[in-house]
């Protein structure tokens, strides 16, 4: 199978790459980008990639969206693995692995329906603190009810 380009280059946006397989509408969500409008980002998804360090993995290409620190750490809660190429000129101004945050307020919600994070009317946002990054889990700051790693998309708040 001859290699190349699967979808063009751009000159401003963000490429994430090293998303896990099947994570790249995860990845989306959280940035706030699916489902995807009409007069939105110009966007290319790349599922089931072939990755020498991964086996297969998805890509997104957003062009003229820059994800910042804040962003990639949301990014890391649905794909621990990805790395955010900034990308200026055509060129790769910056790179960087998506790092799980050790605390979250307000992007995760409590499994456990009798938490005070859920309870209507509570002036609280649900918070999360990280417990492991491998595998991934986070835990509420309220009740100790877990999150772990494939059910954190289930619990997005976005």
């Amino acid at each position: 199978m001859e290699e190349g380009l699967l979808v063009r280059r751009i000159r401003e946006g963000t490429v994430v790459d090293h998303i896990p397989p099947g994570r790249a509408i995860a990845v989306l969500k959280v940035l706030g980008l699916w489902p995807p409008r009409p007069n939105g980002h110009r966007i290319a998804v790349v599922f089931n990639a072939e990755s020498r360090k991964m086996g297969r993995k998805d890509i997104v290409k957003v062009e003229g969206y820059h994800v910042g620190e804040a962003e990639s750490r949301a990014i890391a809660l649905v794909a621990p693995t990805a790395t955010i190429n900034v990308i200026r000129n055509g060129v790769v101004e910056r790179k960087w692995k998506a790092e799980p945050p050790e605390e979250v307020e307000g992007l995760l919600s409590c499994p456990n329906p009798t938490c005070i994070s859920r309870k209507p009317g509570e002036p609280i946002k649900p918070r999360m603190r990280l417990r492991s990054r491998e595998p991934l889990e986070y835990r509420c700051v309220y009740c100790g009810t877990p999150v772990r790693g494939g059910d954190v998309e289930r619990y997005l708040t976005v």
